[in-house]
This record gives C-alpha cells, structure tokens and sequence, in this order.
C-alpha cells in the first residue's frame, strides 16, 4: 500500500486545531461571539396585571366593583339662612321638639335667625346642663323662666304662619347642634329694655336680648 506523504507543517496545523478543538469541549466553557448573545426580553403583562398609570389622552376607567360617585350628595350649607330652608318643617313634632320650638316661637319670633338660634340654643343648654331639668319641655315650663308660660301650657301658636315654620326650623339645628350660635354655652337670656342686675358672665348681645352663662 502506498501511503501520501504530507509536509510537516500541514501536519503540525492540523495537530493545534484538533488539540484546541478537544480542549474547549472538555473545560465546558464555549466561548460566545457577542455578536450573538441572546437577548433577554422583558415578560409581558398579563391582562390581570393592572394598568398603573393611563396613557396620555385616555380616561381612567373605574373599577366594576368601584363604590360608584354619588352625584347628588349634599354640600353642606353656606349660611344659616340655607340651613334652615334645608329643614323639613311639615308633619307631627314630638312633646320635646314642639316645647323647644314653642319657646324659639314666643320669645324671639320677631328676632333674626341667629337670634332665634341662640334662645333655642339656652333650652338646649338647660337641658344638659344638670342644673336645670333635662328635658326641653322640663326647662320651659320650669316655674318663672319664661314669661310666656301660663302654668302648664303656652298661648295657641299659629301652626300655619311662617313664623312657625321659620321656629320649627331653628328648633331642629338647635337640637341637633348643625350650627354654631355666637351666644354658644349661655344658659339665660334677657330682653335687652331690662336690666336685671345679673352677676353673671355676660356672652354677647343679638338682635333684642342679651345672653350669659
């Protein structure tokens, strides 16, 4: 058999390629061309992910289970004079709240609304105050209090006047303390034509009576 004989230095480049060759195989650390390193892509979002932020120019969408807006709730007023047009002043009245706007009626009809507030607000303050008896009805007829008290009941009142409506109004924000009254914390009243020498710590004064505590 005839054998072809190459030159030595083709035999010497063949030997250093196939030791390199083994050599990387074994060490298991294959060398990568940048060129072509994989890419590492961000995950997609899946559709439960929530959508943090809206787009420039597209509408926050509310959630289904969002407690919707109410549209209709009320602000609260701005004076007085809104606040008691606000006030349901039809109907039946209870003892107490009929006593306490009864008093508002008699004593300060022809007074401003912040003065009406005030006299409703001293019954109030009478009643809780443990020095007075703790009803509304316990304070005004309370025996020389109010002078428009005969014994045990008052003058007829005309239920069907404004002056009522506007009382039983008054008489509801009084009770239920809505607005605050500029004699606020005064438990006794008098017309201011009198003077009855009172040592007693001096509020303010509105409209026709002057108030302390």
């Amino acid at each position: 058999m005839k054998f072809k004989l190459f030159p030595a230095s083709t035999v010497a480049v063949v030997a250093t390629l196939v030791t390199a060759l083994a050599s990387a195989q074994g060490s298991g650390a294959v060398a990568q061309d940048k060129m072509f390193q994989p890419v590492q892509m961000e995950p997609l979002l899946t559709i439960s992910q929530p959508v943090i932020q809206p787009l420039p120019g597209e509408a926050q969408v509310q959630s289904a289970d969002a407690a919707p807006q109410d549209d209709e709730a009320e602000a609260p007023a701005a004076t007085l004079a809104e606040l008691v047009s606000d006030q349901e002043t039809g109907g039946e009245l209870s003892p107490e709240m009929r006593c306490l706007a009864g008093a508002i009626y008699f004593e300060a009809k022809s007074e401003s609304l912040p003065g009406q507030l005030a006299v409703g607000r001293v019954v109030v303050n009478r009643s809780k105050s443990g020095r007075f008896p703790a009803s509304y009805c316990g304070v005004v007829y309370q025996p020389s209090q109010f002078s428009f008290v005969r014994g045990r009941s008052m003058p007829a009142i005309n239920t069907g006047s404004q002056d009522w409506r506007e009382a039983v109004a008054i008489a509801r924000i009084a009770d239920a303390g809505s607005w605050r009254s500029s004699a606020e914390g005064a438990l006794f009243f008098h017309a201011a034509r009198v003077s009855p020498g009172w040592r007693l710590a001096r509020v303010t004064r509105i409209d026709n009576h002057v108030f302390y505590r």
